[in-house]
């Protein structure tokens, strides 16, 4: 029979103001956020769930941007769909762990099995859904910010989020790269939104992981004949060189009038206002996906650039649909060594606490962190 069990997990809490009419966000009403560490209970594991013993978990950007506030209004500045309930919510939806229990009607997993996680629980009803865009589902629910994560030791979560990493799991390279699969994930279908093909000449803007994770796909997978990379943090372009054949300053690409003309162009900065610069570096019958979230508005005085030039502008969110096996069957197959990305390892969830609280950017010394628990 299953018994109560208490685990430590970092909860974020947070002060609810009802948001002023024509608020940017949906979530723009919460205000003061702040992380601490506290036991939580677990009673029997619901049916459809697993529990997990959490091994380690990435930290995202998105989770340091819950922390973030807004200067003028207070509010938090993350635009992440989010719920912060009364009881706090528990951040984290990158990692991998171990099966502890499962629930009524698991078949899938057994105690013992390594898992990593995906991180959009979506209805399969909605017409999105029932057209197989499962990553723009109405009722889709997020892991970490409108569900409890992971940044915990021990975490239930619905079976349909796990997959398993099998040989992966006996390696620390390999744990490391099973970690590191949502973002891969994500940055796999942005790539597949805008059809990427072989030769195209690609530039990415922004070197964090999921920037590094599409310019790696760019020579990997997809054969690009060229990838450049920009990014403003000096730690991260020495580090992007590996996986790009150029890496630029903002400055000085923005400066510069010989790059380009590119095919594809990754926007996974989240910092927009160099978009319309940099329309006129882009072929004609170029694609460009906006990965990054940002608050920053996005505006465009090349229209007619764009209309002359056949150029497309879209969107990509999200890693269903069959993008999150491809990557793990890249990694078991030794062909896109995700682990490269990860510049450190750090020790327990005082540490994860002690990320969410700093101000120093993570940019200046690290691309992906990782927390082992």
């Amino acid at each position: 029979m299953q018994t109560s069990q208490i685990h430590r997990a970092i909860v974020t809490h947070a002060h609810y103001r009802p948001p002023a009419a024509g608020g940017a966000f949906a979530h723009g009403s919460y205000t003061g956020p702040e992380a601490r560490i506290e036991t939580r209970r677990f009673g029997a594991v619901a049916g459809g769930n697993i529990r997990i013993q959490i091994e380690r978990v990435g930290i995202c950007g998105s989770d340091l941007g819950v922390m973030q506030t807004d200067p003028v209004t207070g509010c938090i500045s993350s635009t992440v769909p989010l719920s912060i309930p009364d009881r706090g919510r528990v951040l984290g939806h990158e990692g991998i762990g171990v099966v502890r229990e499962v629930g009524h009607g698991v078949t899938t997993f057994q105690p013992g099995d390594w898992v990593t996680l995906k991180s959009i629980v979506c209805c399969q009803q909605c017409v999105p859904c029932r057209r197989g865009h499962f990553n723009q589902c109405l009722q889709a629910s997020l892991l970490g910010f409108q569900r409890d994560g992971i940044f915990a030791e021990v975490a239930d979560v619905p079976a349909q989020l796990a997959v398993g990493i099998g040989d992966l799991a006996g390696t620390e390279p390999g744990r490391q790269a099973a970690a590191c699969i949502e973002p891969a994930a994500c940055a796999l279908v942005a790539l597949q939104s805008v059809s990427m093909q072989p030769g195209d000449r690609v530039l990415v803007m922004g070197a964090g992981p999921i920037g590094l994770f599409a310019a790696m796909l760019c020579r990997q997978v997809f054969g690009a004949a060229s990838v450049d990379v920009v990014e403003p943090a000096k730690f991260r372009r020495r580090f992007a060189r590996k996986w790009a054949d150029r890496v630029h300053d903002v400055d000085e690409f923005l400066g510069a009038s010989d790059s380009g003309p590119y095919d594809v162009m990754v926007e996974a900065s989240g910092s927009l206002g160099s978009l319309d610069v940099t329309l006129r570096r882009m072929a004609a019958n170029a694609r460009i996906v906006l990965l990054a979230r940002g608050v920053e508005p996005l505006h465009l005085c090349g229209v007619d650039h764009i209309v002359t030039n056949g150029i497309c502008i879209t969107g990509s969110r999200g890693h269903l649909g069959g993008a999150f096996e491809n990557i793990l069957s890249l990694c078991l197959a030794e062909k896109l060594p995700l682990h490269e990305v990860v510049t450190g390892v750090l020790q327990g969830l005082e540490a994860i606490h002690s990320t969410l609280e700093r101000e120093q950017p993570l940019s200046e010394q690290h691309c992906k962190l990782q927390v082992r628990l």
